[in-house]
């Protein structure tokens, strides 16, 4: 079972990158995914500054790590996200 995860990962500059930088480390993330199969699910990131915050589907913080060393993307800080809420949570 896949479980959700926020990663924090820390690229001075990041926020100044042209969209061909971006095309090129998604395209390592891509490439990485491929090679680790179906335990891992690359799902949105958010570049904000020095800073990226990665939200991916894995099986473990382990398949998150061994990500990083294919991709050559440097991992921060991993934190298991096990629940979600937004506006249509005060509905229930």
């Amino acid at each position: 079972m896949l479980k959700r995860y926020m990663i924090e990962r820390d690229i001075p500059g990041i926020g100044e990158f042209s969209k061909t930088e971006l095309c090129g480390a998604a395209r390592a993330s891509n490439q990485a995914l491929a090679s680790i199969g179906s335990d891992i699910q690359w799902q949105h990131s958010y570049v904000a500054g020095d800073k990226t915050f990665c939200v991916y589907l894995a099986d473990s913080e382990d398949t998150i790590r061994k990500h990083s060393e294919l991709s050559g993307i440097p991992v921060g800080i991993i934190t298991e996200v096990p629940e979600l809420i937004d506006p249509l949570t005060a509905n229930n």
